[in-house]
């Protein structure tokens, strides 16, 4: 008769949650989702759309801004692209003013597309919290 030995090993709790979370990964989701889990995941969609938006056009017109400045500022920039110096400045100049409007309107688009998003998520955030209170 053979005598296997059998080792085993505990994990700490630290390297179990660690476990837990790479399997959860690779899981199929069983189980539905709650209303609280849904009322978070629905509130954060709202600010996360209106952020994304906001800072692709406050980047776009960052860069365009830069554009305009380098146009102004630097000569170089003006001959390789074929223009005199006094010409890519004073080209220079309105793009810049484009691009800085485009920074300024990047946080009012913000507060926008909250509010029409609050708006159009309104009637099921309201359902939710209705159901959670009672």
């Amino acid at each position: 008769m053979e005598n296997k030995e059998v080792y085993t090993y505990t994990y700490s709790a630290k390297e179990q949650e660690e476990i837990k979370a790479i399997r959860e990964k690779y899981e199929r989701p069983t189980k539905t989702e709650n209303s609280m889990e849904k009322l978070r995941r629905l509130d954060a969609a709202v600010t996360q759309k209106a952020t994304a938006v906001s800072l692709i056009f406050g980047v776009i017109g960052a860069l365009i801004m830069g554009f305009g400045m380098s146009l102004v500022m630097s000569e170089k920039l003006g001959e390789l692209l074929g223009m005199e110096s006094v010409a890519a400045m004073i080209l220079g100049i309105p793009i810049g003013i484009i691009g800085i409007a485009l920074v300024a309107l990047a946080y009012p688009m913000y507060n926008r597309i909250v509010k029409k998003e609050r708006d159009r998520i309104a009637p099921e955030i309201l359902r939710l919290t209705d159901e959670l209170m009672k």
